[in-house]
C-alpha cells in the first residue's frame, strides 16, 4: 500500500538536491520521485544512485520519473509515467513485475485507464492552483473524491499543495499527497516535511501522536508540566516530559524556583527521543541560558517541531527567566521554533514593546518572524477591549476572537493553550485548524475553570476536555 509524504523534486538550479532531500527525509517523507529530464545521463545516472542510496537509509520508496531504463539501472523502486509517455505494459517490460508504476491522470476516465494498464497508484491533479499551471489544469477537490470511488488502487493527490490543502486532500480519500516547492523550495526542508507528514497521523488510533513537553514543575498542580500532561492526556495523544525546573507554587504565587541541572535535563531529553521520540516538541519554563541553548540545538539537530511558549513572567510577576536566559532564547531558540506562542508581556520583554492595538500586534509578530519564528500567535488577553488572538501563519494574518470570562481562575491558560496545538499538530491538524481548536479548548476550560485555594485558580482541564470530546466528530 503505497501511502506516505511524497515528494517530487525540483530542477537542482541550486546544487542543492542532495541536502535537501536528506533534510526532507530525516522530516519524514516516505516517497521520493526523482525527475530529471535536461541533464547530461551520465549525470543524472549519478544523481539517481546518490537519491536511491538516500532513500535506502531512510527506508524511503524511490521513484524515477518518465525513464524506466533509468529506474531499471539504479534498481529504483518504481517509475511514474505522464499520459503523453511510454505504455504502462512496455515500461513493465522494461523495470520488471515487482516494480511500482505510477500514472499521472486528470479525471475519472484517464484515473480508471491506468488502472485497467496495471498501475499500482494513479497520481490525481492538479487540485490546487500552482504557478506553473494554468487555470484550466486544475480538477480540485471534487474530481479527487470522483476518482477515489472509482479505483480500487492508491491515490496521490499532487499541485499546489499546501499543508492545509493536504489535509483537505486526505481527508477527501488521497492515500498520499506529493509535494514540490513547498519542501524543495523551503529554507528548513526537514521543518517542511514534518509539517506534512505529521498529516498522516489523522488516522492513527488513540492515543494519537506523540508530545514532549519540556517544562517546569508547578507544585499546585495548574500550569507547567503538570498541565501539560493533563491537556496532551486529555486531549487524546501520548505524553512524554522533561523537567527544567522545580517550583514551589500555589495559587498565591511562586515562592521558590529550583532549577535543574542542565546535564539532566538533557539526559532526560535524549532518553526520551532516543526510544519514544516526538511528534512535537512544546517548550515552556526554560529557566535559563544553558538550558535554552541546548535545548535549542537538539530542536535543531533533530529537526523537531517546536511549539514554544515564551513562559517569562509567572502570573504573580515573578520573573521566570534571567537576562542569560532571555537572550538565548532569542538568538537560538526562535530561530528553532516552529510556533511561538507570547502573550503582550511576553512580546514586550521580546521585542522591546508591549503592543496595545491589532495593528501593532501585527508589526510585532512580524518582527518576531524576522527573529527567526516560523509562525507566530499573538495571544490577546491582556488587550483592553477584545480578547482577540492574531496567528501570523507565515505571510497569512488570521484574527481570532473569542468570547471574555469575566474570573480570576486563569491560572495555566499559556501552558495548557500550547500543549493543547501541540497535541492537536501531533495528530495530523494542520496548523490554523490545530490553534483554532486549541482556542475553543482554552475558551471551555477558562468557562468552567474553579476556585482551589486562595489565589488564582487553575482552569478546568476535565471539563473543557469532555465537551470538546464529546463534540469532536461534529466539529470534524
Amino acid at each position: 500500500m503505497l501511502s506516505g509524504l511524497y515528494l517530487i523534486t525540483d530542477n537542482n538550479k541550486d546544487g542543492k538536491l542532495l541536502d535537501k532531500v536528506s533534510a526532507a527525509l530525516t522530516g519524514g517523507v516516505k516517497i521520493l520521485q526523482y525527475r530529471a529530464k535536461d541533464i547530461r545521463p551520465d549525470e543524472r545516472r549519478q544523481m539517481a544512485g546518490q537519491l536511491r542510496e538516500l532513500c535506502r537509509q531512510h527506508n524511503a520508496l524511490f521513484i524515477v520519473n518518465d525513464l524506466p531504463e533509468l529506474a531499471r539501472e539504479v534498481d529504483a523502486d518504481g517509475v511514474h509515467l505522464g499520459q503523453d509517455d511510454m505504455p504502462a505494459v512496455q515500461a513493465r517490460q522494461i523495470i520488471g513485475r515487482n516494480k511500482l508504476i505510477g500514472i499521472s491522470s486528470h479525471n475519472v476516465d484517464e484515473a480508471l485507464k491506468a488502472e485497467a494498464q496495471g498501475a499500482d497508484y494513479v497520481a490525481i491533479g492538479s487540485i490546487f492552483q500552482t504557478a506553473s499551471k494554468d487555470d484550466t489544469s486544475v480538477v480540485g477537490l471534487k474530481t479527487l473524491a470522483k476518482v477515489r470511488k472509482a479505483v480500487r488502487v492508491p491515490l496521490v493527490a499532487i499541485g499546489g499543495i499546501t499543508p492545509a490543502g493536504a489535509y483537505e486532500a486526505l481527508q477527501t480519500g488521497a492515500d498520499s499527497v506529493a509535494i514540490i516547492s513547498g519542501i524543495m523550495a523551503d529554507l528548513d526542508p526537514a521543518r517542511a516535511a514534518k509539517e506534512y507528514s505529521l498529516l498522516f497521523n489523522r488516522q492513527r488510533p488513540f492515543p494519537n501522536g506523540k508530545v514532549l513537553t519540556i517544562a517546569g514543575s508547578d507544585s499546585g498542580g495548574g500550569a507547567g508540566i503538570q498541565a501539560d500532561i493533563k491537556t496532551i492526556t486529555l486531549l487524546g495523544s501520548y505524553a512524554s516530559s522533561v523537567l527544567t525546573a522545580l517550583t514551589a507554587q500555589n495559587t498565591l504565587g511562586v515562592t521558590d524556583t529550583y532549577p535543574v541541572h542542565t546535564d539532566f535535563v538533557m539526559k532526560q531529553l535524549d532518553t526520551v527521543l532516543d526510544d519514544i521520540g516526538a511528534d512535537t516538541v512544546k517548550t515552556g519554563m526554560l529557566s535559563w541560558g544553558g538550558i535554552v541553548s541546548r535545548v535549542a540545538k537538539t530542536i535543531e539537530d533533530r529537526s523537531l517541531l517546536a511549539v514554544v511558549d515564551p513562559v517569562m513572567v509567572a502570573k504573580g510577576g515573578q520573573s521566570l527567566l534571567d537576562k542569560e536566559a532571555n537572550d538565548s532564547l532569542i538568538s537560538r531558540l526562535l530561530p528553532q521554533t516552529y510556533l511561538l506562542t507570547p502573550n503582550l508581556p511576553e512580546v514586550g520583554e521580546l521585542t522591546g514593546f508591549e503592543p496595545e492595538t491589532l495593528e501593532q500586534m501585527v508589526e510585532a509578530g512580524r518582527h518576531l518572524q524576522e527573529l527567526g519564528a516560523r509562525n507566530v500567535l499573538i495571544k490577546g488577553g491582556h488587550l483592553a477591549t477584545a480578547a482577540t488572538d492574531l496567528l501570523l501563519l507565515g505571510e497569512e494574518v488570521v484574527e481570532l476572537n473569542g468570547e471574555r470570562y469575566e474570573t480570576h481562575n486563569t491560572h495555566g491558560t499559556g501552558c495548557t493553550l500550547s500543549a493543547a496545538i501541540a497535541t492537536f499538530l501531533a495528530q495530523g491538524y494542520p496548523l490554523k485548524l490545530a490553534v483554532e481548536r486549541a482556542k475553543y479548548f482554552i475558551s471551555l476550560a477558562i468557562r468552567d475553570s474553579f476556585q482551589i485555594g486562595q489565589g488564582h485558580g487553575p482552569v478546568n482541564h476535565f471539563s473543557a476536555a469532555m465537551q470538546f470530546l464529546h463534540e469532536q466528530p461534529a466539529m470534524d
